[in-house]
């Protein structure tokens, strides 16, 4: 033991030095060891490459994507790695172009592979089966050969699809259709609009009123004409502020079809205000050519116009049925109220199906956009509309909805006043339910 000053002097500097010849020793093996492993990893990564490009099509799309995703990934660490040692021996990158330059692009093999016209394939690839594609690129292929002739309407049909099915980027759309990525934003930017100019009958509100009436009237809903309400779909950045989205206003079907959609506005525009500049609220207030059909006789003697169901951010109006509210928790509805409101949820939740179903399919619509592709964005989502349409008309099965996907909060209850006419209306039809379901 050592007390005071008087005990021998502690020397500590050849043990430092030792430690830190420890440390340098230690880092050179770890060095040493690294720069043998590197080249192993980029043999192994290099061969699941090779792997990737011969049986890219008996693989799932989502599969190939994370395997593509994955091998980046590691590219980039590894070439980070080589560049920290500073080896005199550096590495061959690891390329993810389209494929070998012995192989045809993924496509065409994917065409040779793929050649039952309900190969499984096509579904899991592009959300239809190949009669269904052949179909809709005859509808589409002399406006795409029009736009785009240098690429043939198959790839650039194909092409876009993919993107809008996977929320695949131009990168890896280019190297599955032996694009560059500017081609790749081409194909899919010329689809959109084409589908959108060639498309827009499928939007039957005006064409097929009939059809739609008689729907509703199997799901015990009589003279309506179609459900409307809101979706969000979201954008990063400051532009629309925090939290800030596009809203898309549609008209629904019983059958989950879309009627009409007007797309694009700010999330911070009022309902009211989004609804009174769209072709549907003219076409229905003001010029008087929509929903000017007969009336339907109830077994009361009362009468209904034709009208549609409306979420409760929307005035009541004649044409506009919105729930019965109550401001007292405490107040309770009356049983015919209760019946209308009843039918009323049912009817609001083909809005929400559908769009969910839109998003399962068409996966670039579930992510959250960028600012600077805002401008665009409207003409996506009415894609995937139009898309939607044309596939329940091919008969093709419905995805389930996109249970991945939350709900979003609910738009403030509209607090003006409500039409006189309009109550008069709801009243009726709250009755005739009423007495429905008492039957049931």
């Amino acid at each position: 033991m050592v007390a005071g000053g008087g005990g021998r002097r502690s020397t500590t500097k050849p043990t430092t030095t030792k430690r830190k010849t420890t440390k340098l020793g230690r880092r050179h093996h770890n060095h040493e060891h690294l720069t043998q492993l590197l080249p192993l990893l980029s043999s192994a990564s290099s061969a699941t490459q090779f792997f990737l490009s011969q049986n890219d099509v008996f693989l799932l799309p989502s599969q190939t994507l994370t395997l593509e995703s994955l091998l980046s990934s590691t590219s980039l660490s590894l070439s980070t790695l080589l560049s920290l040692l500073s080896t005199t021996k550096p590495l061959k990158p690891l390329s993810l172009s389209s494929s070998p330059p012995s192989l045809a692009c993924w496509f065409h093999r994917f065409l040779s592979a793929a050649s039952d016209d309900y190969d499984p394939r096509w579904f899991d690839t592009f959300r239809m089966s190949r009669p269904s594609f052949t179909l809709l690129l005859r509808l589409l292929a002399p406006s795409l050969q029009t736009s785009l002739p240098s690429l043939p309407p198959s790839y650039t049909l194909a092409a876009a699809l993919y993107r809008l099915s996977h929320a695949a980027s131009y990168k890896s759309v280019a190297r599955r259709f032996g694009l560059d990525t500017a081609g790749a934003s081409r194909a899919f930017y010329t689809v959109c609009k084409v589908v959108n100019e060639k498309l827009g009958h499928l939007f039957e509100f005006r064409t097929d009123i009939g059809r739609i009436v008689v729907g509703f009237g199997w799901i015990s809903l009589p003279n309506c004409c179609g459900v409307l309400g809101f979706e969000r779909f979201w954008v990063d950045g400051e532009l629309l502020g925090k939290n800030g989205a596009l809203m898309v206003q549609a008209l629904v079907d019983s059958e989950g079809r879309f009627l009409d959609v007007s797309a694009g506005w700010p999330s911070t525009a009022e309902p009211i205000t989004i609804l009174r500049q769209t072709k549907l609220f003219s076409g229905v207030d003001e010029s008087r050519e929509l929903l000017n059909g007969p009336s339907y006789e109830l077994s009361d003697g009362n009468s209904i116009p034709q009208y549609i169901l409306g979420d409760s951010c929307f005035p009541l109006l004649p044409w506009l049925l919105t729930p019965f509210i109550r401001s007292n928790e405490e107040d309770s509805f009356s049983s015919s109220e209760r019946a209308f409101n009843s039918a009323h949820s049912r009817g609001m939740g083909l809005v929400g199906t559908a769009f969910g179903r839109v998003r399962a399919r068409w996966l670039l619509l579930s992510r959250r956009w960028k600012e600077e592709c805002i401008e665009f964005l409207p003409f996506v989502i009415v894609t995937g509309c139009l898309l939607h349409n044309f596939l329940i008309k091919c008969s093709e099965p419905l995805p389930e909805e996109n249970v991945g996907y939350s709900k979003e909060p609910e738009l403030p209850v509209f607090e003006g006043e409500a039409n006189e006419s309009g109550l008069r209306i709801r009243d009726a039809l709250a009755f005739h339910l009423s007495r429905v379901s008492l039957r049931r």
